[in-house]
């Protein structure tokens, strides 16, 4: 069952943390045709036993051949660490969504429950998260850890943003992902959620995620957007309000007559996200909130492999 499908039933499902979780069953299972299959359990690599650990991993063929104690170190016990980091700015909770919509369908809730679902799969692999919310303000950090406790108090923080309705809230990236690099002291998978409107330079946007870089961080940027009116500006010819959610400026303009010529713009600008990314090594995934959520999971099971 593809997990688009599973999203629709189960949906009317309140608590984010099982629908996450039923997001990550549902892909596990359809794991058997996938390079990935057995990544909770893969073996990775041995190391010698010491006196007092338990013996049930011992390789006794090893033994044999070599007359020496080795145990099997699994992949699951590699202690990633992961930090998310989400943008939570008014342009974010865009576009508004009807009563009969899934939160899911704007950037901020597909971001949402995108974290909640990799802070799933990173449980399952024994893995530790932590989490970074920002807007205009620093609104929230935990470091990496992995309890239940831990997991809940993250699913709990990120209910709260899924029901808050911040109004011309802008966006201080540069300043809050320089404070998030200088928070993460050991090495760790960072992913950032964020749609890139901001009011800064490019230049300095980009020394800010390079800085994301620094004590050799994996860094992965998810770049969130509505693909039908963000990047294709499909709006019909009938005079309009764009109104700027981030600062409430208001511009009445006829789309058709502006549509090439945004579109062109969008475009170049991505480009340049994209091959700057390149340049510092982050790994740039450009991803519309009307795409599968597997998207998402494969990508960071990829990265996770790379990352050693």
């Amino acid at each position: 069952m593809k997990i688009e499908t599973q999203i629709q039933k189960i949906s009317s499902f309140q608590n984010l943390e099982l629908l996450a979780n039923q997001i990550v069953e549902g892909f596990i299972s359809g794991m058997h045709k996938s390079p990935f299959h057995g990544f909770s359990a893969e073996f990775a690599e041995h190391k010698t036993y010491n006196p007092g650990e338990s013996t049930r991993h011992i390789d006794w063929k090893l033994f044999a051949k070599t007359d020496r104690l080795y145990t099997k170190r699994f992949e699951e016990e590699t202690n990633l660490r992961c930090h998310l980091i989400l943008d939570n700015s008014s342009s974010m909770h865009y576009p508004k969504l009807s009563e009969n919509q899934f939160f899911y369908q704007n950037k901020i809730g597909f971001s949402v429950l995108a974290s909640a679902v990799l802070m799933n799969l990173l449980k399952k692999q024994r893995d530790a998260v932590g989490i970074s919310i920002y807007s205009d303000k620093y609104e929230y950090y935990v470091s990496e850890k992995g309890s239940d406790r831990h997991h809940r108090m993250i699913t709990n923080k990120l209910e709260e943003v899924l029901v808050s309705k911040p109004k011309n809230v802008q966006t201080d990236t540069v300043t809050f992902l320089h404070q998030i690099a200088e928070n993460i002291h050991r090495r760790s998978m960072i992913i950032l959620f964020s749609d890139m409107f901001q009011k800064e330079d490019e230049e300095k946007i980009f020394k800010a995620l390079q800085h994301l870089k620094h004590n050799k961080h994996k860094v992965v940027l998810f770049h969130v957007y509505d693909k039908k009116t963000e990047l294709n500006f499909d709006y019909d010819n009938k005079p309009r309000k764009f109104i700027d959610v981030e600062t409430g400026v208001e511009l009445n303009l006829f789309a058709e007559n502006i549509k090439s010529a945004y579109e062109e713009k969008a475009v170049a600008y991505n480009k340049t996200i994209a091959n700057t990314c390149m340049k510092y090594q982050i790994h740039y995934v450009p991803v519309s909130i009307d795409e599968p959520f597997e998207k998402i999971l494969t990508t960071y099971l990829v990265e996770k492999q790379k990352f050693g």
